[in-house]
């Protein structure tokens, strides 16, 4: 039986460190099984977060080998067979609470703040196919929040402040995009949701376990429209000129 080397970050809020573990690795196992091998058989009070085991509730978020990956998605035998190391840690980009527990609770009060679904008075719900098809993509998200971990606005420069993160431009691309939904979230988007900061580098679509195309479906869309809406010359003349004509 091939046996792993692993490395665990343990620790709180204060502080903590790596302790490292040698697991037994089986066929088709992957890091959350690892995990709870070291519940079981050494370290029972090891924090982790998980819930479905089957890539769909998003909890078991973490960084393996430094990349943010869902725990029951990363098999292990690509690692042992190559003979590395496994390092196992939190997201970076939240508050510790416990090993690899973290608090994300910053994201859904985020949510709190984006305008909900508006449709139209006695909105008939027909539409076409391919407007269903252009918004079902976003409705994959499991809010693993990967995408908020390997952002660099917040993890690097931790502007939570001033930046809702991908996950929550995919929710805003989800409604700005609904053929039925009648509300305006670009004035957020310019001065609260901050996608101005968004540089464009894709690594939140990189490591979406969905494989959502966050950045060219929802956040390029999304900057185009708020440009359109504040910083396009030909746009603003011709909105100052039909004001003046309705006068």
């Amino acid at each position: 039986m091939l046996e792993a080397r692993m490395k665990v970050w343990r620790g709180d809020k204060n502080g903590g460190a790596f302790k490292e573990y040698k697991v037994p690795v089986e066929n088709g196992m992957v890091v959350l099984d690892a995990m709870h091998y070291i519940q079981r058989e050494i370290e029972p009070d090891l924090a982790v977060r998980w819930n479905c085991k089957a890539a769909k509730c998003g909890s078991c978020s973490a960084e393996v080998n430094g990349k943010p990956a869902l725990m029951c998605k990363t098999r292990m035998e690509g690692f042992v067979e190559q003979g590395q190391e496994i390092a196992v840690e939190p997201l970076h980009a939240f508050p510790i609470i416990k090993d690899l527990v973290t608090d994300v609770s910053w994201n859904f009060e985020v949510n709190k703040r984006i305008q909900p679904f508006t449709p139209k008075e006695g909105a008939d719900f027909t539409f076409y196919q391919e407007d269903i098809e252009r918004v079902q993509e976003f409705r994959k998200c499991i809010e693993c929040f990967l995408c908020q971990d390997v952002c660099h606005v917040l993890r690097d420069s931790n502007r939570k402040d001033a930046f809702i993160g991908p996950r929550f431009m995919v929710r805003v691309a989800s409604l700005e995009m609904h053929p039925l939904d009648t509300g305006d979230r670009l004035k957020f988007l310019k001065e609260k949701g901050g996608v101005g900061f968004c540089n464009i580098t894709k690594c939140c679509t990189e490591v979406c376990p969905e494989d959502i195309h966050i950045t060219d479906n929802a956040i390029i869309p999304l900057k185009e429209r708020v440009v359109d809406e504040y910083y396009d010359p030909v746009a603003k003349f011709f909105k100052t000129m039909f004001v003046k004509s309705n006068k």
